[in-house]
């Protein structure tokens, strides 16, 4: 990823690959008559100075994409930005990232355009999305001016969407991997978090094919009912 960056940015630089600009990027895909078993999906984690998305900032972004129902390790983004003026003190202790690989880090603009050009428009998740897409959104919103929508999903609601008697001691990402027996590698690292998410996504959509559903819509459909059924609960 580090190489293939280095050569879009260079190539950028040169004008070799045209117009770049937030309104040139991929146009975000709406979640349709897609196939679950064909179509590329967006695993994404962020890092952040803190839990607040009105004052604290990304510094890494770790993303895996899922195409044609398996995990293609050839397919990731992994990079962590450049902000050295960014106070992480009480954040470095959680995602190890310092000082110095934030000055190190990659350009801002720069990481963000080929980031919504790897992302190519298609339907992300997250693990609790909400916290995810707020980010992204607002830091793409300010370093771009970019303000497009696209398709995310919650992979929090997934799982339990399709295993609703699953006792996992928990509803965090942990507990779902520790019940499915799946080892997560470094914990709080963008690109291992979004790794383990994938996994776990992975599983849910194998139930999902399992129990009928064969599109992106049907997924997406299955996610808002089961939102809809669970707000009637604290009723």
């Amino acid at each position: 990823m580090l190489e293939q960056i280095r050569q879009w940015i260079e190539r950028r630089r040169k004008g070799r690959t045209g117009n770049i600009a937030p309104e040139n990027t991929p146009t975000p895909k709406t979640a349709g008559d897609q196939l679950l078993s064909e179509c590329r999906l967006i695993v994404l984690d962020l890092e952040t100075t803190g839990l607040n998305a009105s004052k604290d900032e990304v510094i890494a972004v770790g993303a895996v994409a899922i195409t044609g129902g398996a995990i293609d390790l050839s397919d990731q983004f992994d990079l962590i930005l450049k902000r050295p003026e960014l106070d992480i003190t009480q954040t470095v202790l959680i995602h190890g990232i310092g000082p110095e690989a934030l000055t190190r880090g990659h350009e801002l603009e720069d990481a963000l355009l080929f980031l919504l050009e790897w992302m190519n428009g298609d339907p992300i998740l997250a693990y609790h999305t909400a916290f995810d897409q707020k980010f992204l959104e607002k830091t793409l919103k300010a370093e771009l001016g970019y303000t497009r929508n696209h398709t995310w999903m919650d992979v929090a609601e997934l799982l339990p969407a399709f295993f609703p008697d699953a006792q996992t001691g928990g509803k965090g990402l942990d507990h779902w991997a520790d019940h499915f027996g799946l080892e997560v590698s470094a914990r709080h690292h963008a690109a291992s978090d979004a790794l383990a998410t994938a996994e776990l996504t992975l599983i849910a959509l194998n139930k999902a094919r399992k129990n009928g559903l064969k599109t992106l819509r049907e997924l997406h459909d299955k996610l808002r009912y089961q939102r809809r059924l669970k707000n009637m609960h604290r009723m």
